[in-house]
């Protein structure tokens, strides 16, 4: 279920990056590692490369540039907004590993 989520995630962003060539530009030259971290079961990763994201495993890699921990219910409510991302940090029910800029980052992905 949870991997269905992440490929429809990872689709709406990189059919909205194709449809606003802003964001390729926005993102151009930023190369990340993405790892979610669902604190109820599971861990995936994905790339950030040249405006799309790319390679989505079901495996969190050794290193990575940004860490989201949260649990299913919560990840699912953010994808579908159903949840902001400073509501979720907020309450506690979201963080964010990674630096500043990367974190930042994190709000264009949703």
């Amino acid at each position: 279920m949870i991997e269905d989520t992440l490929a429809s995630l990872v689709d709406r962003f990189n059919r909205h990056a194709d449809k606003n060539p802003a964001v390729g530009l926005e993102l151009k030259g930023i190369s990340r590692t993405i790892s979610v971290r669902l604190t109820d079961g599971g861990s995936y990763a994905v790339d950030l490369r040249e405006g799309k994201l790319t390679n989505l495993r079901s495996s969190a890699p050794e290193h990575a540039d940004v860490t989201i921990i949260t649990d299913t219910p919560t990840f699912q409510g953010l994808v579908s907004k159903e949840i902001g991302p400073m509501k979720a940090l907020v309450t506690r029910k979201l963080a964010i590993q990674g630096t500043l800029e990367d974190k930042l980052l994190f709000r264009k992905l949703l």
